[in-house]
């Protein structure tokens, strides 16, 4: 006979997911509505409101998408690749290789312009690959989260927009915990996801896109076959559960009968964004650029050093150099079984070389950065790693107590 799990509960500091909200955990708790009972219409038009605010923008198209972050990066990528299509792929960190992929996985023409992981672009380097290679589509990503390293995007942004280039962004790891301006950035399509900073499980993708996409995507659109013949398109989106020309279309007022929708999911994602909204977006930046200082200053008091340029670090992860001869995962593991915290190793060449401290949404709060550290010094001391006890955590307490 199989039992019901308990299940521990855990500090998760790692950069996503994080703690879900419990007023959110609550709302998906409630009764299940059709998807398109008027009861559950109106939470997705106020959904679409709501989102508009986090990601800075007045685009008409802001909605979610069924599935994990990706699943927006390949719905918005398939709906302007057509095979053949050039798409420049930036990569200061893992996420990039992944846009890059599902470009590939579309049949595009993908340019890789690489670097190391320690900073971002200078925008001038990417503007100048635009120039060389002429893409029809510049992807990028605002926030690496394998690295800390968030990307200036303005630049880039105006020059695709005098070039007629589309310029599609990933917005997951920085999405509600520090500006992200689709409008003033001339951002075309941006994708960020419910499970970093806006405390929401994760399981949907968030989207929005402007007029010159939403023009674009219309002359792709292909209606299913089971609702009608009467829109067949020779160039129709590859995917089918992924065509953003349909989903549109299940978000806006024609109501098509795309999916069934995942409405505890819907109920969460509207709760999430509306704490965000109450909270205030510009006391939530702060917030979180509040207690980064405090996490990082405070490792700093205990030695370690962190990764990569300071200047250019997002205030959602905090990139933490294993001290010599200290390993990494035994930390991560007694921090695990003995305090019930959660952080994160790395990618690629970083695996092994730094611990990622996550500082997001409901998780980025004084208690968890206060026990966080406290855990964190008594671990290290006991892996034998030599510095003054308590230099950390007395440090944020006084910060916090100012």
């Amino acid at each position: 006979m199989y039992q019901q799990p308990v299940f521990t509960k855990r500090t998760i500091m790692t950069p996503g997911p994080v703690e879900a909200h419990p007023s959110v955990l609550r709302q998906m708790g409630q009764t299940i509505l059709g998807q398109f009972d008027p009861e559950f219409l109106q939470i997705m038009d106020e959904v679409k409101e709501m989102l508009r605010v986090p990601f800075q923008t007045k685009n008409e198209q802001a909605f979610a998408i069924d599935g994990t972050s990706r699943s927006g990066l390949e719905t918005g990528l398939f709906a302007l690749i057509e095979p053949g299509d050039k798409v420049l792929v930036p990569c200061y960190g893992r996420f990039a290789y992944l846009l890059g992929e599902i470009c590939e996985r579309a049949h595009a023409d993908v340019v890789y312009l690489e670097k190391d992981w320690e900073a971002p672009f200078a925008e001038a380097d990417v503007i100048a690959a635009i120039k060389e290679h002429q893409p029809k589509i510049v992807a990028m990503v605002h926030g690496e989260t394998a690295n800390a390293q968030m990307q200036p995007l303005a630049e880039i942004g105006q020059f695709c927009r005098e070039n007629d280039i589309f310029f599609v962004v990933d917005m997951v790891a920085t999405f509600g915990g520090t500006e992200t301006k689709v409008d003033e950035w001339q951002i075309d399509l941006a994708v960020a996801g419910t499970q970093k900073c806006l405390s929401v499980p994760s399981g949907l993708s968030l989207i929005t896109y402007n007029d010159r996409v939403q023009k674009y995507v219309a002359g792709r659109y292909q209606k299913e076959l089971g609702l009608g013949a009467d829109a067949r398109n020779d160039r129709h989106i590859q995917s089918n559960y992924l065509d953003l020309s349909q989903l549109e279309k299940y978000w806006g007022p024609e109501r098509l009968n795309h999916h069934t929708e995942a409405t505890t999911m819907i109920y969460g994602l509207h709760e999430g964004l509306r704490l965000l909204l109450q909270e205030g977006i510009e006391n939530a930046y702060a917030r979180h650029q509040e207690n980064n200082r405090i996490l990082t200053e405070g490792m700093q008091k205990m030695g370690l050093k962190m990764f990569g340029n300071e200047g250019t670090k997002t205030p959602t992860v905090i990139p933490v150099l294993i001290p010599e001869g200290i390993d990494g995962e035994k930390v991560r593991a007694l921090l695990l079984d003995h305090y019930k915290i959660e952080i994160a190793s790395s990618f690629g060449d970083l695996k092994g070389k730094i611990w990622r401290v996550g500082n997001m949404g409901y998780s980025s709060r004084k208690e968890n950065v206060l026990s966080f550290l406290s855990a964190f010094e008594t671990v290290l001391k006991n892996q034998g790693y030599q510095f003054e006890v308590g230099a950390g955590s007395s440090y944020a307490l006084s910060e916090y107590a100012k």
